[in-house]
């Protein structure tokens, strides 16, 4: 059985880790916002289907 002590210090550990996770994920979103946001227009529009490209797919069905 641990002592109260033991539990409280238990307790502390997970809460910074849980801290922990938290800050590295706000970092790692804001880093990869920032890649993003510095990519250039035409190579995003290559990522993303344009909307006449899903006018014609559903004319097309």
């Amino acid at each position: 059985m641990k002592t109260r002590r033991q539990q409280e210090d238990q307790r502390r550990m997970e809460f910074r880790r849980a801290i922990e996770s938290y800050c590295e994920a706000r970092q790692l979103n804001q880093d990869l916002c920032d890649y993003l946001d510095g990519v250039t227009g035409p190579v995003w529009q290559t990522l993303t289907p344009s909307a006449d490209g899903r006018r014609s797919a559903r004319q097309a069905g």
